[in-house]
């Protein structure tokens, strides 16, 4: 059985170890880092009843509700797309040593830009058992060693994947690290780590990722909340933004590529809301609305949106809808109130979509497709550490190339300044 008890080792001794690995992993070969990753995702599979054990444990202990629990929640079929996520992986090209450009200056120096790996990886996620493999397959591909500290709902199942991956022969000592999350300590530490970690990636809700970007000393890639918008508009085909929309909210509300808000041009919706209302509603979602869409359903069927349901993620069944004008103003409320991460338009107009496409903020940006794409898996990049919503050092579903740096090499032939 697993244990609740934390490591003895510290913090600064686990990083010290990842250290000393992320220099062992960047020297693997292409052929012996897919190799290690198959037979990583052949122990996961091997290993499924231990797995699942833990992960009664942690379940039966915690007091995590609806999506949340659905996230900590392990299931024979999920422990096999966890495997089957390692093995895609291992079937990516290798980013490391791809020359990004080269040339040749006038005095003869040979000049080249190629991909190197960012080192030790310091990642900090709620109770998502699955991110444990996920981010240790992304970070050995690309030749980083990983120090992760998950949530503590989730401690036996993360410490039982972390023991399997470990045994795994050819995994370097510390290549994956795991800290002590029975206290924040640990958290505090990750963060001010300057000099063992080289960059840190939150993932979770607001208020985690929040915390990390106001008080951490290294680098961090932000992983953003989802505040995702659909937007159908006047030229709107009604089935097909009925599928887009039950999809985006429906399908797994918990993510955070899910849809929380819809707003709807002005000119169909007397039509379109009553109709998609009653959907949403069958579907259990929660509704909430400006005045103009309670109107139309009844402020029985639909309650009031408050200035902040506009700007909150619900990552549950619920949805808030607004009635607009046009175009323009279904992209200023966007751009006001997304978190900049997947927003959609529904239409058959291509000026107002390529419009749309142009001038919404957010990391991707949808013309009548479910924000529920935005994934790396789905992208084909393979297994994804997270989706970022800033603009450096990436945007987007992040993988394999977002987890290296670069390093000029020179070659001249006694060339003197």
């Amino acid at each position: 059985m697993a244990t609740r008890a934390a490591s003895s080792a510290s913090t600064r001794e686990k990083l010290l170890r990842a250290r000393g690995a992320a220099a062992k992993l960047a020297l693997l070969s292409s052929a012996q880092k897919n190799l290690l990753l198959l037979a990583i995702a052949d122990a996961i599979e091997a290993n499924a009843p231990a797995i699942l054990d833990a992960n009664r444990e942690d379940v039966s202990a915690c007091r995590l509700q609806g999506a949340m629990r659905d996230r900590l929640l392990l299931t024979e079929k999920r422990i096999k797309e966890m495997a089957q996520g390692v093995r895609d992986v291992a079937a990516l090209p290798d980013p490391i040593g791809e020359i990004l450009a080269q040339w040749i200056r006038p005095n003869g120096l040979r000049i080249r830009k190629v991909r190197v790996p960012l080192g030790v990886l310091g990642i900090i996620y709620e109770s998502r058992p699955n991110v444990t493999v996920d981010t240790a397959a992304l970070a050995w591909k690309s030749g980083n060693a990983v120090v992760l500290r998950g949530g503590r709902e989730a401690m036996c199942s993360n410490r039982r994947l972390a023991e399997i991956l470990t045994k795994v022969p050819g995994v370097p000592d510390g290549a994956i690290e795991l800290l002590d999350s029975s206290t924040r300590d640990s958290v505090e530490e990750l963060i001010r780590a300057r000099g063992l970690a080289d960059v840190i990636i939150p993932r979770g809700g607001a208020g985690l990722i929040s915390y990390v970007i106001e008080n951490s000393t290294l680098p961090v890639i932000e992983t953003g909340a989802g505040n995702c918008h659909i937007f159908v508009d006047e030229s709107a085909d009604f089935d097909m933004a009925d599928s887009i929309v039950i999809n985006a909210k429906t399908q797994r509300p918990s993510v955070c590529n899910a849809a929380e808000k819809m707003l709807v041009h002005e000119q169909i919706a007397a039509q379109y809301i009553p109709r998609i209302a009653k959907k949403l509603a069958q579907a259990g979602v929660e509704l909430r609305g400006d005045g103009k869409s309670r109107a139309l359903v009844g402020e029985e069927e639909m309650g009031a949106a408050s200035e902040q349901d506009w700007g909150e993620e619900y990552l549950r069944l619920c949805m808030a809808l607004r009635v607009v004008a046009h175009v323009d103003e279904a992209i200023a409320h966007i751009n006001r109130y997304s978190t900049k991460h997947s927003d959609a338009i529904v239409t058959r107009s291509e000026d107002n979509a390529r419009k749309f496409l142009r001038d919404v903020d957010s990391a991707a940006v949808y013309w009548n497709a479910s924000t529920r794409f935005t994934d790396g898996a789905e992208f084909g990049l393979g297994a994804e550490m997270g989706i970022s919503t800033q603009k450096l050092h990436c945007r987007g579903p992040f993988a394999l190339a977002e987890l290296t740096s670069s390093k000029y090499e020179i070659v001249g032939t006694g060339q003197i300044r």
